[in-house]
Protein backbone atom coordinates (compact mmCIF):
# COMPACT_ATOMS: atom_id res chain seq x y z
CA UNK A 1 0.00 0.00 0.00
CA UNK A 2 1.35 3.38 -0.98
CA UNK A 3 1.66 6.25 1.45
CA UNK A 4 -1.15 8.84 1.30
CA UNK A 5 -0.78 11.18 -1.64
CA UNK A 6 -1.10 14.24 0.58
CA UNK A 7 1.96 13.09 2.50
CA UNK A 8 3.97 12.30 -0.62
CA UNK A 9 3.13 15.70 -2.07
CA UNK A 10 4.15 17.45 1.14
CA UNK A 11 7.47 15.72 1.64
CA UNK A 12 8.21 16.00 -2.05
CA UNK A 13 8.57 19.73 -1.39
CA UNK A 14 11.23 19.10 1.24
CA UNK A 15 14.79 19.07 0.00
CA UNK A 16 16.41 15.70 0.61
CA UNK A 17 13.20 13.80 1.32
CA UNK A 18 12.44 12.35 -2.08
CA UNK A 19 12.64 8.71 -3.14
CA UNK A 20 15.75 6.59 -2.76
CA UNK A 21 15.76 5.83 0.98
CA UNK A 22 13.38 5.02 3.79
CA UNK A 23 11.68 8.02 5.34
CA UNK A 24 10.31 8.46 8.84
CA UNK A 25 7.76 11.27 8.92
CA UNK A 26 6.43 12.45 12.27
CA UNK A 27 3.29 14.55 12.05
CA UNK A 28 3.65 16.36 15.34
CA UNK A 29 0.86 18.36 16.90
CA UNK A 30 1.26 21.99 18.01
CA UNK A 31 4.86 22.84 18.81
CA UNK A 32 3.67 23.61 22.34
CA UNK A 33 1.95 20.26 22.79
CA UNK A 34 3.65 18.02 25.35
CA UNK A 35 3.41 15.13 22.88
CA UNK A 36 5.49 17.04 20.34
CA UNK A 37 8.12 17.79 22.98
CA UNK A 38 8.35 14.19 24.20
CA UNK A 39 8.39 12.69 20.72
CA UNK A 40 11.26 14.95 19.65
CA UNK A 41 13.14 14.14 22.85
CA UNK A 42 12.71 10.43 22.15
CA UNK A 43 13.86 10.82 18.55
CA UNK A 44 17.06 12.80 19.14
CA UNK A 45 19.12 9.99 20.78
CA UNK A 46 18.10 7.62 17.96
CA UNK A 47 19.26 9.87 15.11
CA UNK A 48 22.70 8.23 14.66
CA UNK A 49 21.11 4.77 14.40
CA UNK A 50 18.52 6.05 11.95
CA UNK A 51 21.30 7.38 9.75
CA UNK A 52 23.12 4.04 9.91
CA UNK A 53 19.91 2.25 8.94
CA UNK A 54 19.36 4.54 5.95
CA UNK A 55 16.23 6.16 7.38
CA UNK A 56 15.72 9.88 6.82
CA UNK A 57 13.59 11.51 9.55
CA UNK A 58 11.41 14.57 9.12
CA UNK A 59 9.08 16.15 11.67
CA UNK A 60 6.22 18.42 10.60
CA UNK A 61 4.41 20.38 13.30
CA UNK A 62 1.76 23.08 13.57
CA UNK A 63 3.39 26.44 14.31
CA UNK A 64 5.67 29.05 12.83
CA UNK A 65 9.37 29.61 12.28
CA UNK A 66 9.97 31.37 15.60
CA UNK A 67 8.36 28.48 17.45
CA UNK A 68 10.39 25.97 15.46
CA UNK A 69 13.63 27.70 16.38
CA UNK A 70 12.84 27.64 20.10
CA UNK A 71 11.49 24.08 19.94
CA UNK A 72 14.71 22.78 18.38
CA UNK A 73 16.88 24.73 20.82
CA UNK A 74 15.00 23.21 23.76
CA UNK A 75 14.63 19.61 22.54
CA UNK A 76 17.92 19.25 20.69
CA UNK A 77 16.19 18.29 17.44
CA UNK A 78 18.31 19.50 14.49
CA UNK A 79 16.55 22.45 12.92
CA UNK A 80 16.76 21.00 9.42
CA UNK A 81 14.62 18.06 10.54
CA UNK A 82 11.64 20.20 11.56
CA UNK A 83 9.19 21.92 9.24
CA UNK A 84 6.02 23.76 10.21
CA UNK A 85 2.49 24.15 8.92
CA UNK A 86 0.30 27.15 9.83
CA UNK A 87 -2.79 25.03 10.42
CA UNK A 88 -4.08 21.45 10.65
CA UNK A 89 -4.86 21.08 6.94
CA UNK A 90 -2.17 18.44 6.33
CA UNK A 91 -3.14 16.54 9.47
CA UNK A 92 -6.76 16.46 8.35
CA UNK A 93 -5.80 15.34 4.84
CA UNK A 94 -3.96 12.40 6.42
CA UNK A 95 -6.96 11.35 8.48
CA UNK A 96 -5.45 12.32 11.82
CA UNK A 97 -7.80 12.91 14.71
CA UNK A 98 -8.78 16.54 15.36
CA UNK A 99 -9.22 15.66 19.02
CA UNK A 100 -12.31 16.31 21.08
CA UNK A 101 -14.57 18.98 19.58
CA UNK A 102 -16.67 20.04 22.57
CA UNK A 103 -19.01 23.04 22.76
CA UNK A 104 -17.17 26.20 23.67
CA UNK A 105 -14.19 25.82 21.38
CA UNK A 106 -10.65 24.46 21.63
CA UNK A 107 -9.84 25.37 25.25
CA UNK A 108 -12.74 23.53 26.93
CA UNK A 109 -12.04 20.63 24.58
CA UNK A 110 -8.37 20.56 25.55
CA UNK A 111 -9.14 20.65 29.28
CA UNK A 112 -11.57 17.76 28.90
CA UNK A 113 -8.97 15.79 26.97
CA UNK A 114 -6.41 16.42 29.72
CA UNK A 115 -8.96 14.88 32.08
CA UNK A 116 -9.16 11.81 29.85
CA UNK A 117 -12.47 12.64 28.17
CA UNK A 118 -12.28 11.92 24.45
CA UNK A 119 -8.59 11.15 24.94
CA UNK A 120 -8.06 7.42 25.46
CA UNK A 121 -5.04 6.41 27.50
CA UNK A 122 -4.20 9.88 28.79
CA UNK A 123 -4.84 9.31 32.48
CA UNK A 124 -3.01 5.98 32.49
CA UNK A 125 -0.02 7.62 30.84
CA UNK A 126 -0.04 10.49 33.34
CA UNK A 127 -0.09 7.94 36.15
CA UNK A 128 2.82 6.04 34.59
CA UNK A 129 4.86 9.22 34.85
CA UNK A 130 4.45 9.20 38.62
CA UNK A 131 4.56 5.49 39.42
CA UNK A 132 7.51 4.54 37.21
CA UNK A 133 7.83 1.81 34.62
CA UNK A 134 10.33 -1.06 34.70
CA UNK A 135 9.85 -1.61 30.96
CA UNK A 136 11.00 1.95 30.14
CA UNK A 137 14.48 3.45 30.13
CA UNK A 138 15.96 5.53 32.91
CA UNK A 139 15.61 9.25 32.14
CA UNK A 140 18.40 10.86 34.20
CA UNK A 141 22.01 9.89 34.90
CA UNK A 142 22.95 9.67 38.56
CA UNK A 143 25.39 12.58 38.35
CA UNK A 144 22.89 14.99 36.77
CA UNK A 145 21.30 17.93 38.51
CA UNK A 146 17.71 18.23 37.34
CA UNK A 147 16.21 21.69 36.95
CA UNK A 148 12.55 22.05 36.01
CA UNK A 149 12.30 25.81 36.33
CA UNK A 150 9.48 25.26 38.81
CA UNK A 151 11.07 23.37 41.71
CA UNK A 152 14.55 23.90 43.18
CA UNK A 153 17.23 21.92 41.31
CA UNK A 154 17.50 18.36 42.60
CA UNK A 155 20.25 15.74 42.26
CA UNK A 156 19.10 12.95 39.94
CA UNK A 157 20.54 10.45 42.43
CA UNK A 158 17.38 11.00 44.48
CA UNK A 159 15.43 8.98 41.93
CA UNK A 160 17.57 5.98 42.84
CA UNK A 161 16.15 6.13 46.34
CA UNK A 162 12.67 5.91 44.88
CA UNK A 163 13.34 2.63 43.13
CA UNK A 164 16.89 1.92 41.96
CA UNK A 165 18.64 2.21 38.60
CA UNK A 166 18.29 1.01 35.05
CA UNK A 167 14.61 1.76 34.48
CA UNK A 168 12.15 4.66 34.64
CA UNK A 169 11.85 5.38 38.34
CA UNK A 170 8.79 6.86 40.13
CA UNK A 171 8.35 10.59 39.43
CA UNK A 172 11.13 10.54 36.82
CA UNK A 173 8.97 10.97 33.72
CA UNK A 174 6.68 13.34 35.62
CA UNK A 175 9.74 15.51 36.24
CA UNK A 176 10.58 15.53 32.52
CA UNK A 177 7.01 16.59 31.79
CA UNK A 178 7.12 19.32 34.42
CA UNK A 179 10.23 20.72 32.80
CA UNK A 180 8.56 20.62 29.38
CA UNK A 181 5.41 22.23 30.75
CA UNK A 182 7.37 25.09 32.28
CA UNK A 183 9.14 25.74 28.99
CA UNK A 184 5.88 25.79 27.03
CA UNK A 185 3.85 27.92 29.45
CA UNK A 186 6.61 30.51 29.76
CA UNK A 187 6.76 30.82 25.98
CA UNK A 188 3.19 29.97 25.01
CA UNK A 189 2.68 32.57 22.28
CA UNK A 190 5.93 31.49 20.61
CA UNK A 191 5.03 27.82 20.60
CA UNK A 192 1.31 28.29 19.88
CA UNK A 193 0.67 31.33 17.68
CA UNK A 194 -2.83 30.05 16.85
CA UNK A 195 -4.73 28.10 19.50
CA UNK A 196 -7.50 26.92 17.17
CA UNK A 197 -5.58 23.67 16.63
CA UNK A 198 -4.54 22.79 20.19
CA UNK A 199 -6.59 19.58 20.24
CA UNK A 200 -5.27 18.28 16.91
CA UNK A 201 -3.51 14.92 17.22
CA UNK A 202 -0.58 13.63 15.21
CA UNK A 203 0.72 10.52 13.54
CA UNK A 204 3.74 8.51 12.43
CA UNK A 205 4.49 7.30 8.90
CA UNK A 206 7.41 5.11 7.85
CA UNK A 207 7.86 4.96 4.09
CA UNK A 208 9.90 2.53 2.03
CA UNK A 209 12.11 3.66 -0.83
CA UNK A 210 9.31 3.03 -3.33
CA UNK A 211 6.77 5.14 -1.36
CA UNK A 212 5.01 2.09 0.06
CA UNK A 213 3.85 2.40 3.65
CA UNK A 214 5.87 0.26 6.07
CA UNK A 215 4.24 1.52 9.26
CA UNK A 216 1.55 3.99 10.28
CA UNK A 217 0.22 5.09 13.64
CA UNK A 218 -2.49 7.69 14.20
CA UNK A 219 -2.62 9.22 17.67
CA UNK A 220 -6.05 9.44 19.35
CA UNK A 221 -5.32 11.21 22.62
CA UNK A 222 -2.98 13.41 24.62
CA UNK A 223 0.21 11.58 25.66
CA UNK A 224 -0.53 8.90 23.11
CA UNK A 225 1.90 9.75 20.31
CA UNK A 226 3.15 6.15 20.17
CA UNK A 227 1.49 2.74 20.41
CA UNK A 228 4.24 1.84 22.92
CA UNK A 229 4.77 4.87 25.13
CA UNK A 230 7.31 3.06 27.30
CA UNK A 231 9.45 2.73 24.15
CA UNK A 232 8.11 5.26 21.64
CA UNK A 233 10.36 4.10 18.79
CA UNK A 234 9.83 0.36 19.29
CA UNK A 235 8.15 0.14 15.87
CA UNK A 236 11.57 0.78 14.32
CA UNK A 237 13.17 -2.29 15.90
CA UNK A 238 13.02 -4.41 12.70
CA UNK A 239 15.14 -1.80 10.92
CA UNK A 240 17.37 -0.54 13.73
CA UNK A 241 18.27 -3.96 15.15
CA UNK A 242 20.12 -4.68 11.93
CA UNK A 243 22.61 -1.87 12.63
CA UNK A 244 23.39 -2.69 16.26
Amino acid sequence: MNAPQALLTRIGKSQGHGQGFNRLVLLLTQLGDFDSMEYAQALVPALPRLEQAGIRPLAIAIGDQAGAERFCSFTGLPRELLEVEPDSGLHQALGLSPGLQAPGGPWPSLLLMCAGIGSPGTLAEVLRGYTGDRSAAQRFDADETVSTGVLPPIPAALFRRAGGDGFQRPFELATVRLRNMNEVLRNWSTYVPDDRFITQRGGTFLLDRDDSLLYVYRDRGILGFSATMQRPLAFLDPWLNDVE
